[in-house]
Parts: structure tokens; sequence; C-alpha cells
């Protein structure tokens, strides 16, 4: 969506509720065909290095026929559902001045290459504080079967009453990436089926398939208060331009440095979805096994700028908060930093081992 930019989140006892749209539900008009190569794209774009990413042999070792698409692959069916969103339902807002400020994915299985997945997507909540409207949608992923493969949540931040910059309105409309266009709002809406808000039309949750889970850390050796080996991974303008075409993310700040200054910002910065897809792959890289992670939740505080003549580098730590023995579950927390800037407010996974 936007820059991922440190920002006041409300607190319950100081907002107003914005009931006009929340509770109102949707359904993508097409299906989405997940494709072979489109997850290898999409693996080197977030550079997650697990075999079963690329190659069939590797994936069934795990117990699937189809390679596995990276945790946070659903990022690219959903911008499209969000922007259609925004362009026919919630148009009192104007997308340059959008921000996201949470994501969380809850995975029931992963997604695999020749799936047919269907979104759908439901305003939660409308909170007003200050000039701001946090905008929380949540989101469902289901088969060409009807299971539930993906679930998980955004949280965007919209300015009200805010009279764009000419200046960076006419700078977006003239190097904006061009997408699959949705021009008008007549356009966006035809992609939408609106559902009724009864509670009858929420799919169940399905428990997660059995599957082979190869891990590399011994559960029964983990503690409380075990720290994760320390990571990194570099970004370069050619992977933001990369990364932008891949998932269909047209916001120019991430390629462009005369948007980035017009926005504030002190050069082209990275998107906040690649941070954390590159913080996925950290964590695999951990475990061993791309299909180990249940749920990740991130909040962006912070932002990754990328220079034009020299790779940016993030670090990446993680502990272990808790361990549930019955579920052989570790929750880890993590934190990302770049050039001593923390990227995350709140980073917290949950990974299941054999």
């Amino acid at each position: 969506m936007g820059t991922e930019q440190t920002i006041a989140h409300p607190e319950s006892d100081v907002v107003a509720q914005t009931p006009t749209q929340a509770g109102r539900r949707f359904r993508s008009r097409d299906h989405y065909v997940v494709g072979r190569e489109k997850v290898r794209e999409f693996a080197r774009a977030v550079q997650a290095q697990h075999g079963a990413h690329l190659r069939e042999p590797d994936a069934r070792k795990l117990g699937y026929d189809g390679i596995i698409a990276p945790p946070t692959f659903s990022s690219v069916i959903g911008i499209t559902a969000t922007r259609a969103l925004l362009d026919s339902v919630l148009t009192e807002y104007d997308l340059s001045q959008i921000l996201q400020t949470d994501q969380v994915f809850e995975i029931v299985r992963p997604i695999l290459a020749g799936d047919r997945l269907t979104t759908e997507i439901v305003i939660e909540s409308i909170r007003q504080f200050g000039d701001n409207d946090f905008i929380l949608v949540g989101f469902a992923l289901t088969d060409q079967h009807g299971a539930v493969v993906q679930t998980g949540s955004t949280t965007i931040v919209a300015r009200r009453g805010v009279e764009v910059d000419a200046n960076i309105a006419e700078t977006v409309e003239s190097i904006v990436m061009h997408a699959v266009p949705l021009t008008t709002p007549a356009a966006a809406k035809s992609s939408l089926i609106s559902l009724d808000t009864d509670d009858d039309d929420e799919p169940a949750r399905l428990s997660s398939p059995s599957a082979l889970v190869l891990s590399l850390p011994d559960f029964d050796q983990l503690s409380v208060g075990d720290q994760l080996p320390a990571g990194s991974a570099e970004v370069t303008r050619g992977d933001l331009a990369n990364y932008a075409g891949v998932s269909g993310d047209p916001n120019p700040i991430h390629f462009s440095e005369q948007a980035a200054t017009l926005a504030g910002l002190p050069t082209v910065v990275a998107h906040g979805m690649l941070t954390m897809g590159l913080a996925s792959g950290y964590l695999t890289s951990w475990v061993g096994d791309p299909t180990a992670i249940e749920k990740f939740s991130v909040r962006f505080s912070g932002f990754v700028p990328v220079t034009s003549d020299a790779p940016s580098t993030i670090e990446f730590t993680g502990k272990i908060k808790s361990l549930n023995p019955a579920r052989r579950t570790a929750t880890v927390v993590m934190a990302g930093t770049s050039e001593g800037r923390k990227l995350f407010g709140r980073a917290i996974a949950e990974i299941r081992f054999a």
C-alpha cells in the first residue's frame, strides 16, 4: 500500500468508531490461479531460498505435490482486492494519503502452485483518531474445494480533511506504474461482490492438513529466552523495482527519488511487505521448513532507505517468547533494523515443529 512510517496508534478509549462502512463484506468476482512461475518469481523477490519454493521434489519432502509459496505470497492476491475496495467503496480517501501500519497472516495450510483461490474481505472497523481513520480490513482465502487456506488482516491509515499537495498528485500521475486498470469506481466495483453480513456466510476454519514437517532445531532442546541466530538481507533499487512488478504495488516512493522526497522521505524506501517477506525468509532459514509458520504478524514502525549506488542491509534477530509442548509450537518475537532504525513496532511468529 503506502509507505510504512511511525504513526500513533489509537487507544480504544480515545477514538470515535465510524459505523457507516464497518461490517461490510465482499468477495472477489474472479478467482486467482497460483502460477508455478509466479511462486518462483515471488520467492526470488523476497529472497526465499528454500528449495520447496522452486522444485517439486523438495516440496514433496514436506508432504505437498506442488511447489510452496512463501508465507507472505497472499499479499500479491490481496492488493487487488484492497485497491478495488478503496476505489469503489472507501472512495472518500485519496490513495496518495494512505499508509499501511499492521499486517497479520494466519496460515491454515501453505499456498501451492495450482491453487484456485477466492478472496473474501470484510471492513472490520473504522476508527477516527485526530485527522486519521484507522481502517481494519480482514481477509480469507479459500481454495477450489471451498477450504480456508489463509486468513489475516491489514490495518491502513487514511487522512481525512487534508488537501493533497498538487505537486505530489502531478508526480504520482506522471510516474506511477501502470497496473491492471481499475480506472473508475464502476470498474473497480465490478471486481467485488457485496455479501450479506450474516454470520452464517463466514467460512468455517479448518484444521491444518497433516504433512511431514522437517525442522532444523530440536523442539525438545528449545527454551524460553533462546536467541535465534542473527541474520541479514541486502536490498537494492533493482530489488525494489522487481518487487513492485511482482507484487503489483505501484507506489512511486519505492522507485522514484522525486516522489519519495515530496512524501517527506530521505530517499526511495523499501516496501514494508518486502521487508516482511525477507523476515519470513529469516524465520524459514532457522526452522528449515517454509510450511512451519502458522501465524506471522508485524506492526511497521520504520522504513529501509535504499540509495541508488549501494545496497541497504537489514539485520534480523529473534527470541523465543513462549513454548507450547502440547502443540509443539514456539512463539518467536522478532526485530529488524536498518542503519540503526527500528523497522517493526511488533513482529511475532508462531511456529510448529515436528
